[in-house]
This record gives C-alpha cells, sequence and structure tokens, in this order.
C-alpha cells in the first residue's frame, strides 16, 4: 500500500531544519503484514529527544531510516499467528519490542529484551524484515521497531500494547516513551518510596514525567532542576515543591539544603555525562541516581569510588523505565484518567506531518517539552 512518511536520508543536517530539512515527507511502498506483524494507522505521535538524536548525528542509527517512536494507532491488519490484537483496537507503541522468550523477557524485564535490541540496531521489525521502501524499490529502515511519523506502520506484534478505547488516541500518544521511561524510572527504577526526597535533572518529556511519578510514589520534597525558567515553572505546577536553576552556581548546595544532604532518589533526565555528574554529587548517602538520558555514545562518566562503597551508593541506568509496557502503560492510562497523572499539560502543541523540520528546530531549542504529530 501507498504511505506519507518523513524519512531522514542523511544525520548531522545544520539547523535550522526548517530550512534545511533533514526529514523529507515522502510516499512510500508499504508491505502487507507478515507472521507475527500488525498493520496500523497512526493516530498521533509525540517529537521525542531520542528523534533529535538521530537527526543530530549523536545516536547514529542505520539510516535512511523513517523516524519516530512514541505514537498511537488504530490495528487495520493483522498477519499470521497473531493473537493480542484484531482489526479496530487501540494500540499504543513500545520502542522495544518483546520477544517474550530471551533471558530478559523471561525475567520479567522486557525493556532488555536481547532479540529486540538486536533488531533496533539492524534497523528492521522484531521478525527481522523491513516492510518499508522507496516508489524505486530502495529499502528504507525502522526506528525502534515503530517508524511513527507515517500515515501507517508495519510493526511486530511485540511491539504494540492494546489501550482502552474509550481514551482518545491522541491523549495517550505519550504513554509510549516520555511517560513510561520517567514515571518508571521513579516507581520501577529508583523504587522510590513514599515520604523519601527525589531530585529530577532535567525538564522536557522524560524528566517531567519523572516529577509526576515522584508525586505520583507520595515522595517528599521533590526538587525540579533545569535551566529553563518556563520548564521549571511547568514542574511546579506537575508536583515539584522546589526549583532550582541548574546553572545557578549554589545549585548544588541549595539541593542539598532542601533535601537535607541530598536525594534519596535522583533522576537525570538531560542526555549528559556533565548533569549526570551534578545529579551523582546530590544524591545521598544511601541514595540512588537513575541515568535515563542518552547521550553520544563517546561521553564518559568518571566518579570517584571510595564514596559509592563506603557510602553505599547505586548508579543506575534506567531503560524505558524498567517497563514492563503491557502492564504499565494501561496502569498509567487509568491513573492519567483519574487525575493523579496529568499527562495533557506536557503537550506544547500540535503539527502536520509536513511541518515536522520546524518541529524538531523548537524541541532543539527547548521551547517545548513535546509536540504531537497529527495524521
Amino acid at each position: 500500500m501507498k504511505i506519507q512518511a518523513a524519512v531522514l536520508k542523511q544525520s548531522g543536517t545544520t539547523r535550522p531544519y526548517a530550512d534545511s530539512r533533514p526529514l523529507s515527507v515522502e510516499d512510500l511502498e508499504l508491505s502487507a503484514p507478515g507472521p507475527g506483524e500488525v498493520l496500523v494507522r497512526m493516530a498521533a505521535a509525540g517529537l521525542c529527544h531520542s528523534d533529535l538524536s538521530v537527526i543530530d548525528g549523536s545516536r547514529p542509527r542505520r539510516l535512511p531510516m523513517v523516524l519516530g517512536h512514541e505514537a498511537s494507532g488504530v490495528v487495520d491488519e493483522i498477519g499470521p499467528g497473531v493473537t493480542e490484537v484484531v482489526p479496530g483496537d487501540h494500540v499504543v507503541f513500545s520502542f522495544v519490542p518483546s520477544c517474550g522468550r530471551c533471558a530478559s523477557c523471561l525475567s520479567g524485564r522486557p525493556a532488555l529484551c536481547e532479540a529486540g535490541a538486536r533488531a533496533n540496531a539492524a534497523g528492521t521489525l522484531l521478525t527481522g524484515s523491513q516492510r518499508l521502501a522507496r516508489a524505486d524499490g530502495g529499502p528504507l529502515n525502522h526506528h525502534l521497531g515503530v517508524s511513527a511519523f507515517a500515515t501507517h506502520a508495519i510493526v511486530a506484534e511485540g511491539s504494540v500494547v492494546k489501550v482502552d478505547a474509550a481514551v482518545p488516541l491522541e491523549r495517550v500518544a505519550l504513554f509510549g516513551c516520555a511517560v513510561l521511561t520517567g514515571v518508571g524510572a521513579v516507581v520501577n527504577t529508583a523504587a522510590a518510596q513514599a515520604g523519601s526526597s527525589a531530585v529530577i535533572f532535567g525538564l522536557g518529556g522524560v524528566g517531567l514525567s519523572a516529577v509526576m511519578g515522584a508525586r505520583l510514589a507520595g515522595c517528599h520534597p521533590i526538587v525540579a532542576v533545569d535551566v529553563m525558567a518556563p520548564k521549571l515553572d511547568l514542574a511546579l505546577e506537575l508536583g515539584a515543591t522546589d526549583a532550582v536553576r541548574a546553572d545557578d552556581p549554589g545549585a548544588l548546595e541549595t539541593i542539598r539544603l532542601l533535601t537535607a544532604g541530598g536525594g534519596q532518589t535522583v533522576i537525570e533526565a538531560a542526555g549528559k555525562a556533565s548533569v549526570l555528574r551534578q545529579a551523582y554529587a546530590a544524591t545521598r548517602r544511601g541514595g540512588v541516581t537513575v541515568a535515563t538520558g542518552l547521550p553520544d555514545p563517546a561521553q564518559q562518566l568518571s566518579i570517584q569510588v571510595v564514596g559509592l562503597v563506603v557510602e553505599e551508593r547505586t548508579l543506575k541506568g534506567s531503560y524505558m523505565g524498567s517497563a514492563v509496557p503491557r502492564r504499565d502503560v494501561p496502569r498509567y492510562i487509568a491513573l492519567a484518567e483519574s487525575g493523579r497523572l496529568p499527562v495533557d499539560r506536557l503537550v506544547s502543541g500540535t503539527l502536520a506531518l509536513e511541518d515536522i523540520n520546524a518541529g524538531f528546530d523548537a524541541l532543539a531549542a527547548g521551547a517545548v517539552v513535546r509536540q504531537i504529530v497529527r495524521f
């Protein structure tokens, strides 16, 4: 079938992207779903820093590629052997497809699915296939098994989570990445306890979701840290008790005063080694520092090893919020519908697919949290 999609041919293009146009909206061919695959008609897709990192070259991926991984849609067709969804089901995408058979999946850690990681690195679906092609037959790579910046997508069954059809599709689009990662980093990875202090560095979609997750977990105080005043203001509205400018020379001392020695749970959501270093320094004795951001692979972190030991610190990575998507996505949607996760506040605006390059300019400038492409 013929679809429209945003194709990235080359990374590292100069900004502004509205002029250099790294993403070109093209008419493509999409094959029919094969065994274990699902055809989804896209409804909404979020612009995420993980997409931006591929555009600017800090996260190398196989190109050319149809970008996008945080989205929602409606199942139009299923391939042989699919049992989890049927046509008409509403779904949210998981950017790590789960095979359900590897050691990670069997131990309840599908975010670390070994087959899913291999497929994502190769630019294929979990099934090993590539279903996207240009009109001349030239193949295109899939982004994280989803390729959401398109009118339709073929994905593996392990890449979709069925959700309540009564909830508007545009509202649930962010649950596959920003919300899953940010809330999950607090409640799954850090296992934050009620009454314990939390500090969140970096207030994009993931960081602000972590603020909401800390409030949901009953943390107190909740200190939000960023360099941009509007994001600090939004964090206070979403549940943070205090806001600190990261570029203030006295920021670290202020955080320690607010938390009586440092945060018990400290989340880094900026994707920079320098910010992770600051987050680690803001963590109290016996506390946990959780890294969720995805920096350039060349970045390194140096810490004092003796402090890690004698202060019983924990430094952890959190990918996809250590989530079990089929368990956590419906839970988080239900919490949002009850008013306990005000996810709608993360949406800075909507745009059409043809305006996607300008959307990434706004994201790169830090002027927005999440923009939604409507289809």
